[in-house]
């Protein structure tokens, strides 16, 4: 039985959040980490060092013990200078967002960020690891020399196509002494583009047989004509292999032939089975751009208002990778 509305329970979290904690919306470029953005807090061996402070300082003042009191000053002393080096292990750093790649649905998510310390001090054991609702990471640990920068990449799993905004990153570290953990909340501007799930076991490739309005094959197998330049979208397998070989400036000759008709290979969304889903369709089409960059087919590609004329290469298969990842789900 819940004491508290969920709704109240919302609005506490989202007040705590903002005000307590400021926690941010998604900030652009270099953030800046100053003293109001760092909390600490003693951790459970601090707050057991605190008790066991106190319960010298009774003993001391109990028996009226000199050494006691020399004791108890000493080890006080060591705490509070170790809050202070574990909150300046944390503050005033600055972070930046780095690249992202992007990755099919199911696959690990990577976002690369930059650590800089301007500072003519060391940074030690500084942990960092996303902590979103729903959302799983491995924390990282980085040392930061003076002056210099750390890369980290977090990674989370991506499980639906589409953009993938970063998670909140909490930052700690209850360097050197573990008696205290301080830490910061950072929410960059980063995203990263899921492309759908291809589709284990694909039929085929939808390849037909066409010719050009003059009733001439498009690109025949049936006589070598010769050689001429590399043009984009030849496939792979007409390439010259032996000229290229020999030519003194490696300059990429594909062979030419004449007579016959050209295969055709057209992805088309609507020629898909109706029986199959919105994702089942775009999964299939997915598994078909790889199979046909793999073997060096260039292929057109519909999909709702977008048509692409036949083509290949990274270019051509990132277009079309991206209307799959960005496909309205309603359509």
């Amino acid at each position: 039985m819940r004491l508290i509305p969920s709704r109240l329970q919302t609005g506490i979290s989202a007040w705590t959040g903002k005000y307590l904690f400021r926690l941010r919306t998604a900030e652009e470029g270099e953030v800046f980490l100053p003293q109001r953005r760092i909390f600490i807090v003693p951790t459970r061996a601090g707050l057991t060092f605190g008790i066991m402070l106190l319960v010298l300082f009774l003993c001391s003042i109990n028996y009226n013990l000199s050494l006691g009191f020399a004791l108890t000053f000493l080890l006080a002393s060591c705490a509070i200078v170790g809050m202070h080096l574990t909150f300046r292990n944390l503050a005033y750093l600055h972070l930046s967002p780095g690249r992202t790649a992007p990755v099919f649905a199911g696959e690990a998510a990577q976002f690369n960020l930059h650590l800089h310390n301007r500072r003519p001090y060391e940074r030690y054991a500084i942990r960092l690891a996303f902590i979103a609702d729903g959302v799983s990471s491995v924390p990282y640990f980085t040392d930061i020399a003076a002056h210099a920068a750390s890369d980290v990449t977090l990674s989370t799993a991506a499980l639906e196509r589409g953009w993938l905004m970063a998670p909140r990153i909490r930052l700690q570290t209850s360097f050197p002494l573990g008696l205290l953990q301080a830490w910061a909340y950072w929410q960059p501007a980063m995203r990263v583009l899921v492309y759908p799930h291809p589709e284990p076991d694909s039929p085929p490739l939808p390849l037909t047989t066409g010719e050009q309005s003059d009733g001439r094959g498009s690109a025949g197998h049936d006589d070598f004509a010769g050689i001429r330049a590399y043009q984009a979208g030849d496939s792979i397998r007409h390439m010259a292999w032996r000229q290229i070989a020999r030519s003194n400036d490696g300059a990429l000759v594909t062979k030419q032939f004449e007579g016959g008709a050209a295969s055709e290979l057209a992805l088309d969304y609507r020629q898909l089975p109706a029986n199959m889903n919105v994702e089942q369709k775009l999964s299939r089409l997915t598994n078909w751009v790889l199979m046909a960059e793999a073997r060096g087919l260039p292929y057109a590609f519909r999909l709702g208002q977008l048509y692409l004329p036949p083509a290949i290469g990274p270019a051509h298969q990132a277009a079309c990778l991206q209307a799959l990842a960005l496909y309205e789900r309603a359509a």
